[in-house]
């Protein structure tokens, strides 16, 4: 990426703290808070990080109610950060751990639950229609 001239690194808005932390910063106990009983949503249309940039995240824990197998018509990545996870699918399961990636492809039945007792959370990211690009600053 090139460098920026002057005139264009004059046309970046500076956010001051009051405008950065609400609309750019979720805190993770907060996270924690909000993905009991449903996942938390962290960047989307109407989340606490209030964007459009072609995908969603979600945040889930141990609390988060997962009963039945889903099916997306977009992939799912999954990112566990904290616990042991287990990813059943059709014809077989896998342990998932923090630092590990797994990638469900679209229309493939799932299911993610913690494989252990105690604190677990892991990010949950799915394409949108949205196109990529460029983000905008929700109201």
């Amino acid at each position: 990426m090139p460098v920026l001239t002057p005139q264009e690194l004059a046309a970046f808005p500076e956010l001051s703290a009051q405008d950065l932390v609400p609309n750019h910063v979720a805190r993770y106990w907060d996270m924690v808070a909000f993905a009991d009983p449903a996942p938390a949503k962290i960047i989307g249309e109407g989340a606490m990080l209030p964007d459009r940039p072609g995908f969603e995240v979600e945040f889930i824990t141990q609390c988060t109610r997962f009963d039945d197998f889903e099916t997306c018509d977009q992939a799912d990545v999954i990112m566990p950060v904290r616990g042991h996870w287990r990813l059943d699918y059709e014809g077989g399961s896998t342990a998932l751990n923090p630092g590990d990636t797994a990638s469900v492809p679209e229309n493939m039945p799932h299911r993610l639950a913690p494989a252990m007792s105690g604190a677990c959370a892991a990010f949950r990211i799915r394409k949108t229609a949205d196109p990529a690009g460029p983000t905008w600053k929700g109201n």
